[in-house]
């Protein structure tokens, strides 16, 4: 039996923050992301959304034995839900390949929008750093939608549980990119 494997767009493009086997560079056809709020959350949340004429960059890896249980717990609040082909990658074999994101259905819209983690930012452009080069994080801003919600500057006590040291020109990349889209940075307390 083949290993089934999962496309991050997010978090999970960063190595540091898993050990799932077999990781490399691939694009979803179809979809964009966004920074989405649900109930009870508090934050923003980076999930894929279907979009007909986009398409993203992303990392795929493999599940071993198809056990997803520690896979899903980590991504509690987003579904499973299978590519349908859409993922275009460099390996021979076709693997079945599944991509999480938040149900719509549970979306919050209207009122004030709940803030981005910077920590979980970070965490994001510091593995499309390191897959993608800078050229990926220009393109990691360009294919999100939902930057009008505020960045929360948790910095100095991150947050976000799969935090993740950055080096100085990380950190200054990540503060070029958020400056130039114009996003709201609040501080933290």
């Amino acid at each position: 039996m083949r290993n089934p494997y999962f496309f991050g767009y997010g978090s999970l493009v960063n190595l540091a923050t898993h050990d799932y086997y077999d990781p490399q560079p691939a694009r979803l056809k179809g979809w964009r992301r966004a920074w989405v709020q649900t109930s009870g959350r508090g934050i923003s949340y980076l999930t894929g959304v279907p979009c007909a004429n986009s398409e993203i960059d992303g990392l795929i890896a493999a599940v071993p034995g198809a056990d997803w249980q520690a896979l899903d717990l980590r991504e509690t609040g987003y579904d499973r839900l299978p590519s349908d082909g859409a993922v275009q990658h460099e390996m021979e074999a076709l693997p079945e390949i599944s991509v999480y994101a938040v149900p719509s259905s549970t979306w919050v819209l209207g009122g004030e929008r709940q803030p981005i983690l910077l920590s979980y930012l970070d965490v994001v452009v510091q593995g499309y750093e390191q897959v993608f080069g800078e050229a990926g994080v220009a393109a990691f801003f360009a294919s999100t939608d939902g930057w009008d919600a505020p960045i929360l500057n948790d910095r100095d006590a991150p947050q976000y549980p799969r935090h993740q040291p950055l080096a100085t020109v990380q950190r200054d990349l990540v503060d070029h990119h958020v400056d130039a889209i114009g996003a709201k940075l609040v501080t933290a307390g």
